[in-house]
Parts: C-alpha cells; structure tokens; sequence
C-alpha cells in the first residue's frame, strides 16, 4: 500500500522489512523501513494550478505522488504546461513532495512537445558539452598519410556497407572471397577508438550517454555528427581507418584461422537492405544490373550466412522472429502510416556476420585472460520457466528440461509456434521469461545465442562497450597492457558495464515510449474505422487483439456486450455464459478502433460484428 511505501519513489533504492511471507499465488509484503539512494530528483509533468499554489502531475504514473509547488516556485508556468520539475523536499508518509519548476516545455498539442517531454523524462541530453565541441576542432575530416602506419591496406578489397534506408552512421562493412575449400570473411568495423581518445572531454561525453539512441523522430547521438556521421562513418568510396576481423571458415564454417587487425578500407557501396534483397530474393533485373559486379558476392553471402545460422540453430540459438512497427513521420512530426518491419535475408547476413566477429574477438581476449567488458545473457530464472511452462501447457505445448534448461528446449518450441496464430504470443512470452542481456566484466556465456564466449565489437561508433573494446585490442596489439594496467583496466571495465547496461535500459524505453506515442496519436486518427486482427492475448478483463501492422489495442470485457464472459485461465480463454461464445488465442476478429488515451499509450477496440 502507499502507507508501507513511506515516502519512496519509482526506481529509489530502498531497504524492506518483510510483513508477509509469499504463500501460494499471494505475494510476499513488506514495508519500506529506509531510503537508501534517490534515482531522481527531477520529474516530468503536467502542470495543474490552484489560487495559492499548484500541483506537477508526473507523466509517469509509476510516481504515486503529485508534486507541491509553491506559487512563487511556478516560474510563471500556466494549467496544462509541461513542466520539468525539481524535487527540492522528499515525500513523506503522509506528505506530498515539493518542488520548483526548472523548465517550461510547453503545451501538449504543440508540435514536438510529445516526444520533448520523453527526452526530459528520461534525461537525454540534447546538446554536446563546450569542451566536446571544441574538441572536434583537431578531428580531421579526411584520413590523412600519417594515419596508415601500422595498417593492412584492405583498400582493393570488394568492402560494401549494408543498412537501412536512413543510416548515417555506418559502423560496418562486409567483404567475403571464395576460397579452396571454405570462406574469408571480413568484418570491418568504423575505427574509432583512434579518434576518440581515453578520457579525453569526447570519451567522457561517449560513456555517459553509453549509446546513441533512436528515436521515432530523431537520433540522439553518442558522438557529435561530426564522427558519427562523417570522418568515423564508412562512407561509400572514401579512405576510412577501420579494425578488421579476417574469418577463414571451412566448407561446414568451422573456422580454420582468424585475425584482428588495425586497417584502412575504402567501402565500394553504400548498400540498403532492400537493394540486396532484390538482388538475392527478387532477382530484380534493374537493380542486378546496377550492381553487376557485387551480385556473386551477395550470394556468397548470402550461402555463408545460411549455414551459419544453420550451425548455430543445431547448437540451440534462439531466433525470436518480431517484426517490429515502424512508424512513418511527415516534416511536421504527425504520424502518417504504421507499417511491420520485416527481416529479410540481408538482415540476417549481417545478423550472421556480426555474431562470427563478436564471438571471434570474445574468445580472443577470454584465453589472453585480460580484463574485458563481455556480453552476457544469464540462464532463465526457475520460477519464470515453471510459469512458462503452465502458459505454453495451456496452448498445448510441452516445455522438457526444466532442471538445467538448454536454450535448444527453448527453440523447439518457437519452431512448434512457428506460423501458427499464436506465434507472436509465444515468441513475446517466452522472451519475456529471459532474462535481459547486460554487459559485464565477467564472462558467462550467452544462453540466447547459445554461446560460450560473446561481446559487442561491432558498433563503436553508437555503443560505448565497443569502443571500450576496440582500445583494449589495440593495447594488446602494442604490448602496451602490463600489470599495473591491467589492474587499472580491471576497475575501469566493472563501471563500463554496469553504465552501459543501464544506458541500454534507458535508451529502449525511450525508443518503446516514443514509438508507441506515434501509434497512439496515429490510431486517434482512425476513430470508427474497421480492421481485422487477431487474438494475441486473453485475459479476466478483456481481449487483446492485434493488427496486422502490429498495433494491439483492447476490447474491454464491459465493451463484449453480447453476454456476460468468465475468463478460464486453464485453458486462457473468455467464455460467454449464456450464448458459449468462446475468445481464445489466435482467433480472428474484426474489430473497430472505438477510443485512444494518447497520454496513457492506450488503444481500445469494440468488436465491428
């Protein structure tokens, strides 16, 4: 209850004395005796005034209170302002906290102020510190002669870039040479370590924001553009210094040899994922032509990638294949369509190639035993498998294993769900049973990829971890790692991973936050129109229903107004007392969008028979 909370708030790091032992589906209860460590003294909110005073309602309704400020504190902030506000005395047992406001965001409905108000939520920074911007002024913008000492020259390879239609930062380019008996593969990653230089005002800047972030209107940056964009990207046909990973694979893609080395590429396209997919799955004639002299080395590509992700699959990797909602803006930020994004065989060759370079470069430094910021994905939880198990029990599948859980039992399934109504609640089930991948400075396998060694090498120019990683290399590479650094080095990767971990956090809830704004505002717009969708979820207070653009939205049990429905949580069905109408998983429904709480992210359907 809000009495046994005692003044804490969302995300503070509390101590609890226990009130309650858990006893069979009852939860355990306690109280709050001790805050040990605020998370916040700033909130977002809305702005609701009074004579003498007024209140800051937070957006995030994880805040229990409302925010007290005094009327000479408001900064002349009107009803229905977006505010930040300054927490400036903490809530007490029975005491609102109080406040001040420190900026004025606007009004709700103005343009841009939506998704503003999810950056000051989460405390994205905007702009780049004076001392960053001033270091930017020694980046060169073109690679000069001095810049190759120490490089192979891979400038003669067939090198090519392949991303989404938008990218402009380019970590990575691909290359690949049929040899006897088996594969070489390049993986070129953007060098830009060489750039950024350890505790220089631009590496402080990196690891404090620990990723770039994507959201649904904007990047915000992990490096100015200046890098991300320009001299750090892998421009088509431009001189760039990069770190290559050289596989050698044999015919099965085991590899026989492998090295990592400083480099310099000159990238021969600037491919998108559609390109290369009407090459190898559309056989378009346009675009093969175009491309005349790259179209052997797609298919190559593409046929490594195949028994890559084959070789992978027999060791028990998990595919989870969500097709995500992207949503598409006009100029002015107002959402015009919601369309799935689907993987296709390009995404999955980089997918592929990717995880060689990463796995590489992971077991490289695990056996020269050096500090090192791994990527780590722990095995599930029990209590959240058995839940599992019921839920898939109820859909008529059989999880085994339970007791020392492979990832392969995992995989059966999602090859069992594969194509059926239900997969989508499957798949989003069983990845809800896992745990988060994180970063860490201790290896212990990736259960999700079922990997034994893996790390992030491959994205430096928007993953702080990597950038970490590419020094690392390159200080082994110039024996420059002796004990007294290796110790310094040791502290410095524990506090890479845990603020990159929590970085990643913040980032994909921002991304999740904005993205499903757009959908929202976007639904609004389609008050009263009929669509058909499918029964992704059921529940004892409605069903959930799922477009075909991914959109869920709800049918509220008090909108069925045809009878009065039970909810059968064995079988995880809704059934009508009198008719016997039954909702289950995977049904096929038409349903008309019936009301949208924008703020609240909340789409509700009423069924359109």
């Amino acid at each position: 209850s809000r009495e046994d909370i005692n003044g804490a708030m969302h995300g503070d790091m509390v101590m609890v004395r226990l009130k309650m032992q858990a006893r069979g589906t009852s939860k355990a209860e306690g109280e709050v005796i001790r805050i040990l460590k605020r998370a916040h003294n700033k909130i977002v909110g809305t702005v609701e005034r009074g004579k003498q005073f007024s209140f800051v309602i937070p957006d995030d309704k994880r805040f229990f209170y409302d925010v007290f400020i005094p009327k000479e504190k408001t900064q002349g902030a009107r009803n229905g302002h977006k505010v930040v506000a300054k927490i400036t005395e903490w809530p007490e047992k029975r005491r609102n906290p109080a406040g001040e406001v420190i900026e004025i965001l606007g009004y709700q409905d103005e343009p841009g102020i939506d998704i503003l108000t999810i950056i000051k939520k989460q405390e994205l920074p905007l702009e780049f510190p004076r001392k960053v911007l001033g270091q930017l002024e020694q980046i060169p913008d073109e690679v000069k002669g001095e810049d190759l000492s120490g490089r192979e020259d891979f400038r003669d390879i067939r090198a090519v870039t392949i991303d989404g239609e938008d990218a402009k930062d380019l970590d990575d380019a691909v290359s690949i040479e049929k040899m006897d008996n088996g594969y070489r593969l390049g993986v070129h990653i953007a060098d830009v370590s060489y750039y950024v230089k350890e505790k220089s005002p631009l590496d402080v800047e990196a690891l404090k924001r620990g990723c770039s972030v994507y959201l649904v209107d904007r990047v915000i940056p992990m490096l100015p553009p200046k890098l991300s964009n320009g001299i750090c990207s892998l421009n088509p046909r431009m001189d760039r210094l990069t770190m290559s990973v050289i596989i050698d694979f044999d015919e099965n893609v085991n590899i026989k040899s492998y090295r990592i080395t400083p480099s310099i590429i000159k990238t021969y396209e600037r491919m998108t994922y559609n390109e290369v997919n009407k090459i190898l799955e559309d056989k378009d004639p346009q675009v093969m032509k175009r491309f005349d002299y790259l179209v052997d080395d797609f298919n190559l590509m593409k046929q490594l990638a195949e028994k890559l992700t084959q070789k992978r699959f027999l060791r028990g990797s998990l595919d989870f294949n969500l097709e995500e909602a992207k949503v598409l803006l006009d100029e002015k930020g107002n959402p015009v369509d919601v369309v799935k994004e689907e993987r296709q065989i390009s995404n999955r060759i980089i997918e592929e190639f990717m995880i060689a370079a990463n796995e590489v470069v992971a077991e490289h430094i695990f056996w020269l035993k050096l500090p090192f910021v791994y990527r780590v994905h722990e095995v599930p939880d029990d209590e959240k498998i058995i839940a599992l198990r019921e839920f898939l029990y109820n859909l008529g599948y059989t999880l085994k294993g339970i007791k020392n859980l492979k990832p392969k039992s995992l995989q059966q399934i999602l090859e069992k769900a594969s194509g059926k109504p239900e997969q989508r609640l499957v798949n989003t089930m069983l990845l809800r049973s896992l745990k988060q991948a994180r970063y860490s400075d201790v290896n212990s396998g990736h259960f999700g990829l079922a990997s034994l060694y893996y790390t992030h090498f491959t994205a430096p120019i928007r993953r702080y971890p990597d950038l970490a990683i590419h020094r690392i290399l390159r200080e082994q590479r110039e024996n420059k790692l002796d004990l007294k650094r290796q110790k310094k080095l040791g502290k410095l990767v524990k506090k890479i991973a845990k603020i990159s971990s929590e970085r990643e956090r913040i980032a994909e809830e921002a991304e999740r936050e904005t993205t499903d704004l757009k959908i929202a505002e976007y639904m609004a717009t389609k008050i009263g129109e009929i669509y058909q969708g499918i029964v992704s979820g059921v529940t004892s207070f409605g069903v959930f229903v799922e477009l075909d653009n991914t959109i869920e939205g709800l049918i509220h049990v008090s909108n069925i107004e045809d009878d009065y429905y039970h909810f059968i949580e064995k079988t995880m069905t809704l059934r009508g007392e009198r008719t016997g109408r039954v909702f289950r998983i995977g049904d096929i429904v038409k349903v008309k969008v019936y009301k949208v709480n924008i703020a609240e992210k909340q789409i509700d359907f009423v069924l359109a028979e």
